[in-house]
């Protein structure tokens, strides 16, 4: 019988595989000094060697294509870096929700809602704010877990209606 690795015997290359590590390693070498540094010593060889080659427009044509090159492979080793980032950071933040006592559950998933879900969630949570600001003005204390469920009803009734 085959007894089955844990997630810490298995090395992370293999656990999250080849290309997010190579993308995350990628995006944290190119935001480096060493990467700036490296990128302004090649910027600043082209221009010296630019009498050498009088400005012709291969000289020209040399910077623009290395950069283009490098900016298109570097938005997606980037995008790759940052949805996984933000893929983790909606985890932790959907966790400190379940694990909160008076949190509402119903945004844990808030991402994945329609434009006018999130618009009657903005409002019922304006409407929150907009009650907290009022309590607090009257000497009222704004603490606590107020209904999100009345707020969206106020907010409903409240917003103005299109044509």
């Amino acid at each position: 019988m085959k007894k089955s690795k844990s997630a810490r015997e298995i090395p992370r290359r293999e656990r999250v595989g080849y290309f997010h590590c190579f993308a995350r390693g990628a995006a944290r070498a190119a935001g480096s000094p060493w990467a700036f540094g490296i990128a302004l010593l090649i910027i600043l060889i082209w221009a010296i060697t630019g009498p050498l080659f009088h400005f012709s427009d291969t000289w020209q044509l040399v910077i623009n294509t290395g950069t283009t090159i490098i900016t298109f492979l570097m938005v997606f080793l980037i995008q790759s870096t940052q949805n996984r980032d933000s893929e983790a950071m909606h985890i932790k933040l959907d966790e400190l929700l379940r694990a909160s006592g008076g949190a509402h559950n119903a945004v844990l998933d808030i991402e994945e809602l329609s434009e006018e879900e999130l618009d009657a969630l903005k409002r019922a949570y304006a409407a929150l704010a907009k009650r907290a600001m009022k309590d607090i003005r009257s000497g009222k204390s704004d603490l606590g877990v107020p209904e999100l469920e009345e707020s969206l009803e106020r907010a409903e009734q409240e917003r103005p209606h299109s044509l």
